[in-house]
């Protein structure tokens, strides 16, 4: 889809071209004293438009210039989530008309912030998944004029915005794609397509290297699919060379039936999207080709199959993982923190300024946050505060939940340095605290998105959350200051000589 920014007064709004045309209202009066802007005055006045987000007045022509089909809506207070809500409404009114160009217009000034919650509300309203459909009934919309009293004063919010729908328009893409269609190597491919360009770099390991690393808890995981892994370093250099890297590692477990711990049939098919955490770091590298602000970033994507064949883990063995650490596998359905894990010691060769990871990881975490916020789980603050303002800067919120020690207890193993789980209490915790006992050399936080990934029922899919909460929080560290790495070759050289060389640029070996 087409957007477009353009200054257009609601009166003007009637007589662009369109067909269809959206008209966002909020609760000062209008000041215009043109037909349409009479007609809207005078419906809040009879109380037929209620000031309250989402509410609509849907008119048929209502002036001779306008197009047959005009959906009046509330933003009430004009805050972001206002906005979200009367965008979602007025589209989801306008679609019986299959519009191919709409206009949408704010009937006052609006701010940057309004504007890109306009951008990305009409996205996500509009984003109709035609991959592996025969019938491939596309979203109409082609072309989407979002009208303001002054474009220029928030062009640069449009343009941020219009990035970051690129970014999660593709991880909604690839974790909706069945897991047939998105194997470990097409996940990699997908990675190497990314990579054009001359501020991206993106090397894939096969076995041979995930093995040759002593990724043993990775491989673990993958030897009971016939999809050989891949292990996918993406690299988008923004900033000067020895600035400090922000490194995202994101869960690629393209399709999860638990293993020999094996998960029951009912709603089996949506653990095709047990790869969202992987889909969410690609989309980032997207929306990085397209608004290429001045960071670093490094993304690690693990990425196998958890399948049961007779080459499968099974509950009881013991894995050696990359770090050195030995891990007794208690359950095999609690597989993501065993990719992961070998993903986070590799990612200190980098000497990151941060790491986080982004996982469908618990269950827990959906009993505990719902579908509304994803955890969010972090020894510090400053690296968690950050987060949490993006969360709510892009309407792509999470909630911080607790890492004490003691819920690291249940870990414990006799026959190993750590188990994979602990009891059902607390979860999400206790494999967050899995998780940490690989981060010691650098600030770290893990987000689960397991209650945030997807949506389940009629309106099946995935959402792709957290590229806006990540994309904000590397916009607005793009914006500061940024440390660069001291002796960053000797810190690089001590990393790859205690975690194995660095991959060569080359495509991977099955």
């Amino acid at each position: 889809m087409n957007f477009q920014l353009k200054t257009l007064p609601l009166a003007q709004s009637a007589s662009e071209k369109a067909d269809a045309l959206i008209v966002l209202v909020g609760e000062k009066p209008l000041v215009g004293k043109d037909p349409l802007s009479d007609l809207i005055s005078a419906a809040r006045s009879a109380g037929d438009l209620p000031d309250k987000a989402g509410k609509l007045l849907s008119l048929y022509h209502p002036v001779p210039q306008a197009p047959r089909c005009v959906v009046v809506a509330s933003i009430a207070d004009g805050k972001s989530g206002s906005i979200r809500s009367a965008v979602t409404a007025a589209l989801a009114a306008a679609r019986g008309a299959k519009p191919a160009r709409v206009v949408l217009a704010f009937a006052q000034q609006a701010d940057g912030a309004a504007v890109r919650a306009a951008v990305l509300a009409a996205a996500d309203a509009l984003y109709v998944y035609t991959t592996t459909t025969s019938k491939a009934e596309a979203n109409p919309v082609r072309h989407l004029t979002i009208g303001v009293p002054d474009a220029e004063s928030v062009k640069s919010e449009f343009d941020k915005a219009v990035g970051m729908v690129a970014g999660i328009e593709f991880a909604k893409e690839w974790g909706n794609r069945p897991a047939n269609h998105c194997t470990p190597a097409m996940l990699a491919d997908a990675a190497v397509g990314l990579a054009k360009g001359p501020k991206f770099k993106c090397d894939v390991l096969g076995p041979k290297e995930i093995a040759k690393l002593g990724m043993g808890a990775f491989a673990g995981v993958a030897q009971g699919s016939s999809e050989p892994a891949r292990f996918i370093v993406l690299q988008y250099q923004g900033a000067a060379k020895g600035d400090a890297p922000v490194v995202l590692v994101g869960k690629g477990i393209t399709f999860d039936t638990g293993g020999v711990s094996l998960k029951p049939a009912a709603e089996m098919d949506e653990m095709k999207f047990d790869m969202c955490g992987a889909a969410s770091v690609l989309g980032v590298f997207r929306a990085l080709g397209e608004l290429r602000p001045a960071i670093n970033v490094v993304g690690l994507v693990p990425a196998c199959e958890n399948m049961n064949d007779g080459k499968a883990i099974k509950p009881g063995d013991v894995l050696k993982s990359m770090s050195g650490q030995t891990v007794e596998v208690l359950n095999t359905d609690a597989e993501g923190r065993l990719i992961l894990c070998d993903a986070l010691t590799y990612a200190k060769r980098f000497s990151p300024a941060a790491v986080i990871d982004i996982a469908t990881l618990t269950g827990a975490c959906v009993i505990a946050l719902g579908g509304l916020r994803s955890g969010l789980f972090s020894p510090d603050d400053q690296l968690a505060s950050a987060l949490q303002r993006a969360g709510e800067s892009s309407l792509d919120r999470c909630w911080r939940m607790p890492l004490d020690d003691e819920y690291g207890e249940g870990l414990k193993s006799n026959f190993a340095d750590m188990a994979n789980i602990a009891g059902r209490a607390a979860g999400a915790v206790t494999a967050a605290k899995f998780l940490q006992k690989f981060t010691a050399d650098f600030k770290w936080a893990h987000l689960d998105i397991a209650g945030t990934a997807w949506k389940s029922g009629a309106a099946k899919g995935a959402t792709g959350r957290p590229v806006g909460l990540l994309m904000d929080f590397l916009l607005e560290r793009a914006a500061q200051p940024v440390k660069a790495v001291a002796t960053a070759k000797g810190a690089a050289s001590k990393s790859a000589g205690a975690a194995g060389k660095a991959p060569r640029k080359a495509r991977a070996r099955a």
